[in-house]
């Protein structure tokens, strides 16, 4: 029997053929690498401090738990001065000698692969806050001239100057030394002591020495000392006078100038007072008590007022 086929059916039929003789295999699939975790530094936020704190911790991690870091590293990348780090190759850094102006560390880790990742942190440091005492005050009951006039007592609790001085009177040795005090109790006895500064003043018309000159002889170098115990204004003489501690004491050099206003440092002698709550004032006397030599200066009780003795103090409340 012969069978006709349509045309359509033998469209249908190779269709069929074709499609079953095509390749059953799925296509290649490409093979998915795992990501690797990404390693991340972490660094503190950014902070400010104020002086006189001068240094404080830097601190750092990883951002990223999975990571394993094996190591670290602090370095500075700008800032005012260098600043000194502590530790550097750990966690928790010190920075130290910071002065005031905006700095900014790099923290850096380093993992088990030897890959590295890196933050900064900035950190600001703020000025100190300075507080100015000005002290010169008029008629100072805790100002004392003392004096030994041959082998008597001559103490003037009221003079218009402060002569520091070895001479004559009528032929009869006469020697002067002063213990002068200000009032420091408005400073906190942690406070820091950025300076002190003690201001003498020439008398230009001394009523001691050779009545000419304030300053006379060929060492008239003078000492100022802090005093190294109470005393009382109304019962000290050269007899009963304190004594003064040589530490931090300052030694005024000789002059050949016949008037020489004086700034003496007097830092140390100022911080030791308030630390350690022993303000027992200033004593001054020459630091050679040779006949003929002088060193006279203004008192608080001198008729101009700006030339009474005056300590400025500058400190910080910490």
């Amino acid at each position: 029997m012969k069978t006709n086929l349509s045309l359509a059916s033998i469209a249908f039929l190779c269709v069929f053929i074709i499609s079953s003789c095509k390749k059953t295999n799925l296509d290649p699939v490409t093979p998915v690498t795992p990501v690797a975790e990404k390693i991340v530094a972490k660094a503190e936020t950014d902070t400010t401090i104020k002086l006189p704190q001068d240094s404080l911790i830097l601190t750092g991690k990883s951002g990223n738990p999975a990571d394993t870091v094996v190591g670290y590293l602090w370095s500075q990348i700008s800032g005012p001065t260098e600043a000194s780090i502590k530790d550097e190759s750990s966690s928790a850094a010190i920075a130290r000698n910071l002065v005031a102006g905006k700095y900014i560390f790099q923290f850096m880790i380093i993992d088990k692969k030897g890959l590295t990742a890196v933050d900064s942190v900035s950190v600001t440091v703020m000025p100190a806050q300075i507080t100015t005492l000005d002290l010169s005050p008029s008629n100072n009951s805790s100002e004392i001239n003392l004096a030994l006039l041959g082998t008597q007592d001559a103490t003037n609790r009221a003079s218009i100057e402060e002569p520091l001085a070895a001479w004559t009177i009528n032929g009869v040795p006469f020697t002067t030394r002063n213990l002068l005090k200000f009032d420091l109790s408005s400073i906190p006895a942690n406070a820091t002591i950025v300076s002190a500064d003690l201001y003498m003043y020439s008398d230009t018309i001394p009523k001691n020495g050779d009545l000419i000159h304030a300053n006379f002889g060929a060492d008239n170098s003078f000492i100022v000392q802090q005093v190294a115990t109470q005393w009382d204004p109304s019962t000290v003489d050269w007899f009963n006078q304190p004594a003064g501690l040589t530490d931090n004491q300052v030694i005024a050099p000789t002059t050949p100038l016949p008037f020489l206003n004086m700034d003496i440092n007097v830092k140390a002698i100022v911080s030791s007072m308030v630390s350690n709550n022993s303000n027992y004032g200033f004593k001054l006397q020459l630091q050679n008590e040779v006949e003929y030599t002088s060193r006279i200066f203004c008192s608080s009780n001198y008729v101009d007022v700006s030339r009474h003795p005056r300590l400025v103090v500058k400190y910080i409340k910490n």
